[in-house]
């Protein structure tokens, strides 16, 4: 290695060791990312990982004038970062002499005397317990070699075997192993040296890992096997074939063992039978014909009859809404129409012009409600943000590879203000527009990530599964891009199904999803067939043709009834739209932890999903007067020239001025739309005597000229901003 100087190949101590015949070099990849003096200047295409060749060679360089405080020989490239310590030396050196390394954030290394230290009180218990990894013997000592979780106050670990398991398990499932604690142990694991890789699992990687799972269970249970083949025999569609119990799953019987003569017929295990009887839920089933389980139109299975009280809707339906809140059923109905309701199930409701708009005011009403409740949150969280700058270089041609290497820039923090430069907009000022062109940036991140391949579907999107994304972990930087926007005065995503919404803050398994949330065509067309089926025998034929996408989603098994159709549906919803993607919504998730985000959307899922699952509000001219503070000492009514402001928001509005509302708010604070956090300062307005209006975008202030008529006032707004915004453009 040109860092250290060592042929050792150990990769869980110094990480992959690569050699690059081209350029005549060969580096551990943990010597490289603690070298004091390097950073990742390149794309990850680039050189080794981002870290280009020739600034490779001036580290080695730099290194080569350093002693190393532990072997004593030349090459130290890693230094302690204490304040006035100038200890230096190799990884391996470093390794041996017990210095702490953080893989995380800056790569931060400390010597054996400055590194960080675990906190033991008085009270904590002396002697020895178990290491709940490698079940040995673990001391209870404030050594380097001994580490206890932050979360479970009797566990202990060997530092060994914690790396060796945050090695395997990867970011995604490295966890405390007593109390299942993710977020504060991996915190505190980082913190004291334990490197944990930002890659899926190491049994999650392995081909056919999980090949035995997808085994049917093929053998005959009964007490006395007719079959001449022996007990594993087994001949679809005779007598010979084998049924399994059909609630276990983990027991069979050939069907002319057990006297069955058809594959419908419904068989249980001794097991699974005495367990029912034991409950009161078993009963021997009753014969019955195809024409008393089926409607004689062949539309519909009796059992799926909807109730009485809930009038059969689609969940596409326009009223499905009004129909699932008890209030506005009980505002909106006569007491005659509720016995009608009960009285017949095919009954619809129509609703009138003016209940259609009375519930629509209602619902925006609402809505604006939770975003200022969102607004109000977002400021909480922006106390974290410290004034330190962070500058992004964006190209706005390619707009998604630029913001993601400034986001995986080694300098980049969540917690620093974020300052954008556009690298093809020339003659920018920066006080001018530093808070213009950040809002800028946030605006076409979002659009792209929106239209970008790891979402799927036309309005409310999920995730979508691409393996190279997920290869490359953008689905991380997608989320934690999103919670970096919200907080930095972005816009709000707008775009996320409720389905993707409630997976992120109830979790996966807490949600059922609908066919609306399917974006393939083919695959939705085929659960449509599935769940429209007006027969058994079409309703296997349909099986029987996609039976290779049924075994590819874990779905595929014997349906003996109608009925057996919702479940079947059901199962494959959750496979195509969660279980498949579990693996970039884990890493979506991650992401969105970013500045405490995630956690408070969990905290107020009703609040957020205004700004996660609903469009934007659309500018007009009431929002925009509410959203500015006229500044005088008078009523406002009676200010000179707030008339003239209101009348031109309403021109403007109605489509009779060349600017649009979007431009005026862009002319003063330097953003076309309102960021979710709000605007900081609030955006106030002055009346002057002065020629022309003045958009200060420092103070978000609006400073508009006193004139004697309406036209001459719609005339200086609109020659200023038109030609203002003009220039900017150009």
């Amino acid at each position: 290695c040109v860092l250290c100087g060592r042929t050792d190949d150990c990769t869980e101590k110094y990480g992959e060791k690569r050699t690059y015949v081209k350029y005549n070099l060969t580096v551990h990849n943990y010597c490289l990312l603690m070298s004091s003096g390097i950073w990742q200047r390149g794309e990850e295409d680039e050189g080794v990982d981002g870290f280009l060749i020739t600034d490779i060679r001036k580290e080695v360089n730099r290194a080569a004038k350093l002693k190393c405080n532990i072997c004593k020989k030349k090459g130290a490239s890693i230094g302690c970062v204490a304040p006035k310590c100038k200890r230096s030396y190799h990884f391996p050196c470093g390794l041996q002499r017990e210095c702490i390394f953080q893989f995380m954030e800056d790569f931060r290394s400390y010597c054996w005397e400055h590194r960080p230290v675990q906190e033991f009180t008085d009270q904590e218990p002396r002697g020895a317990s178990q290491c709940t990894i490698c079940l040995d013997l673990v001391e209870h000592l404030p050594v380097y070699t001994v580490l206890k979780s932050p979360c479970c106050k009797n566990a202990w670990f060997h530092r060994e075997c914690l790396q060796c398991q945050a090695l395997s398990a990867g970011i995604f499932f490295f966890r405390c192993t007593v109390c299942n604690n993710k977020e504060k142990f991996q915190k505190e694991m980082l913190r004291m040296g334990i490197h944990i890789p930002e890659r899926d699992a190491s049994w999650e990687l392995e081909e056919n890992a999980y090949q035995d799972l997808l085994h049917c269970y093929q053998h005959c249970d009964a007490k006395r096997c007719l079959c001449k083949k022996g007990r594993d025999y087994n001949e679809p569609d005779s007598k010979w074939e084998i049924k399994r119990c059909q609630y276990c799953g983990s027991r069979g019987t050939h069907l002319a063992c057990s006297s069955m003569r058809s594959w419908e017929e419904n068989w249980e295990c001794m097991e699974c039978r005495s367990i029912l009887a034991t409950s009161g839920k078993y009963s021997k089933p009753k014969k019955r014909s195809l024409a008393t389980s089926e409607k004689t139109n062949g539309t519909t299975c009796l059992l799926e009859e909807p109730s009485p009280k809930s009038p059969r809707q689609s969940s596409g339906s326009p009223r499905s809404f009004l129909l699932q809140s008890p209030k506005i059923m009980c505002q909106n109905l006569s007491p005659c129409s509720h016995q009608e309701l009960r009285a017949s199930n095919r009954m619809t409701m129509c609703l009138s012009p003016v209940m259609s708009n009375r519930y629509w005011s209602l619902r925006q009403k609402r809505l604006k409600e939770q975003r200022r409740e969102v607004c109000n949150i977002l400021r909480e969280l922006k106390v974290q943000v410290k004034t330190k700058p962070t500058r992004l270089n964006i190209n706005a041609e390619n707009i998604w590879s630029s913001a993601l290497k400034g986001f995986r820039q080694r300098i980049f923090s969540p917690t620093n203000t974020i300052e954008v430069s556009f690298l093809n907009c020339k003659n920018r000022s920066k006080t001018n527009t530093s808070a213009a062109s950040k809002h800028h940036f946030f605006q076409l991140l979002m659009l792209h990530l929106q239209n970008s391949s790891l979402f799927e579907g036309s309005s409310g999107k999920n995730l979508s599964l691409d393996f190279q994304a997920l290869e490359e972990n953008l689905y991380f930087e997608a989320g934690k891009m999103i919670a970096v926007s919200l907080v930095h005065g972005g816009p709000s995503p707008g775009f996320f199904s409720k389905t993707l919404f409630k997976c992120l803050v109830y979790g996966p398994e807490n949600v059922k999803p609908s066919l609306e949330d399917v974006a393939d065509d083919d695959v939705a067309q085929t659960i449509k067939k599935i769940k429209y089926a007006d027969s058994l025998s079409s309703l296997q034929s349909t099986l029987q043709d996609c039976c290779e996408f049924l075994a590819a989603a874990g779905c595929l098994r014997p349906v003996t009834a109608l009925c057996d159709r919702n479940m079947l549906v059901n199962d494959i919803l959750i496979y195509h739209v969660i279980k498949r993607v579990t693996l970039p919504l884990e890493s979506f998730r991650q992401g969105l932890k970013t500045l405490g985000v995630l956690e408070k959307m969990q905290m107020h899922p009703h609040v957020f999903s205004s700004i996660f699952c609903h469009k934007p509000e659309r500018l007009s001219a009431k929002t925009i007067c509410d959203l500015f503070t006229i500044h005088s000492s008078s009523d406002v009514n009676k200010v000179e020239g707030a008339d003239f402001w209101m009348g031109y928001l309403q021109d403007v509005e109605s489509g009779e001025s060349v600017l649009t509302l979007e431009d005026i708010l862009l002319f003063v604070t330097g953003s076309c739309y309102i960021p979710s956090i709000g605007f900081d300062p609030e955006p106030t307005i002055k009346f002057l005597r002065i020629r022309y209006p003045i958009g200060n975008r420092l103070l978000n202030c609006l400073e508009l000229p006193i004139t004697k008529t309406y036209q001459q006032f719609k005339n200086k707004m609109e020659f200023t901003i038109r030609n203002i915004l003009k220039v900017e453009r150009e």
